[in-house]
């Protein structure tokens, strides 16, 4: 487990501009991204706090996706109103301190987009001390953040910053355990397209977060020919071909569920080949049949009891949907601590 040492208070404040207007709220800073900085303002018209710009894009994450996703979680949440709960029991001037601790082990992912979350949902400035970073492992109790601000802003905030840091960290948490299972093989485990509808960035980062693979992020990235595709085309070299006239600079994948597929393919000068539902001993034929002339990529059958069993076979990569459409959260928490106003 990495051990950084805790980051300094990390002030983020509203600008001056932000300040002689009353109704604007979030975190841009007097350096905001999308007024200079290292960004240019065509390409970051943000609202959050510089720095946390540099490390989202560092981290190959959208900061325009990500504020987008920030505002919609706490609009969802507040449906046109306010939190009803926090402003009738707490001071409209209580500050207070609180830290997101884990609740149980895992590997942590999306603090920095909790933090964009708060950012949207302040009202005035607030302070974050960082204790962990996105892919480090931690221990139940372990403390992740430490936030200062507004009792309200924080306590509004609160359940939309657990909901996408608890579900990041159970997808990193869960690809962590497949390659911790893989280790010493030369396989990687991949994610896949089977993802939330506007999360899909965010959890393939995560599946980075956990030491994973990414497969391609969307349609257009690379061609994957699937079963009804080499029905629609009249078989797999035919689909193949089609697909590398059509597009001869994309990386070809092909899907085979039996081994008299592959030599057709590996003559056409295919990439990649996915063995869809093989078994052990019919996946190490195929890697035997192959030689090295193509990536192979296991898919089905596959569970952590088995993944190092398919990993030794020589294959590549194995492809495991359930990271991003089944692994649970990791138990995560806030503790406050109110100080005086």
């Amino acid at each position: 487990m990495s051990t950084p040492e805790d980051a300094p208070l990390h002030q983020i404040g509203r600008s001056g501009r932000e300040a002689a207007e009353p109704e604007a709220t979030g975190g841009c800073g007097d350096a905001c991204g999308c007024s200079g900085g290292d960004y240019e303002a065509d390409a970051f018209e943000c609202g959050l706090d510089p720095e946390l710009v540099r490390l989202l894009a560092a981290a190959g994450l959208d900061p325009l996706q990500v504020e987008d996703l920030a505002h919609l979680a706490i609009e969802e949440d507040l449906d046109g109103g306010k939190d009803i709960t926090t402003f009738a029991t707490v001071p409209e001037d209580a500050v207070a301190s609180g830290d997101f601790t884990a609740r149980e082990a895992g590997t942590v992912a999306g603090l920095r987009v909790a933090e964009a979350i708060l950012s949207v949902a302040c009202t005035d400035e607030f302070e974050v001390e960082r204790h962990v970073e996105d892919g480090d492992r931690v221990e139940a109790g372990q403390k992740l953040l430490t936030i200062r601000t507004r009792t309200t802003d924080l306590l509004t905030a609160e359940r939309s910053m657990l909901n996408i840091l608890c579900h990041l960290s159970g997808i990193a948490t869960a690809t962590r355990a497949w390659v911790d299972a893989l280790e010493g093989t030369g396989a990687a485990v991949r994610d896949t397209r089977k993802t939330t509808v506007g999360l899909r960035a965010l959890e393939k980062y995560a599946v980075r977060c956990g030491g994973g693979v990414n497969h391609r992020m969307s349609l257009s990235d690379a061609a994957l020919v699937k079963d009804n595709h080499v029905i629609a085309a009249g078989g797999v070299a035919e689909a193949f071909r089609a697909v590398r006239q059509e597009f001869p600079d994309v990386d070809i994948e092909v899907e085979v569920d039996r081994l008299d597929q592959i030599p057709p393919v590996l003559a056409e000068g295919v990439d990649l080949i996915m063995l869809d539902n093989f078994t052990v001993e019919r996946t190490r034929e195929a890697v035997e049949l192959v030689a090295g002339r193509a990536k192979l990529e296991s898919s089905g059958r596959l569970t952590l009891a088995n993944a190092r069993a398919y990993a030794e076979t020589g294959v590549d990569y194995l492809a495991v949907g359930s990271l991003t459409h089944s692994s649970p959260i990791l138990d995560i928490g806030l503790d406050l601590h109110e100080e005086a106003s």
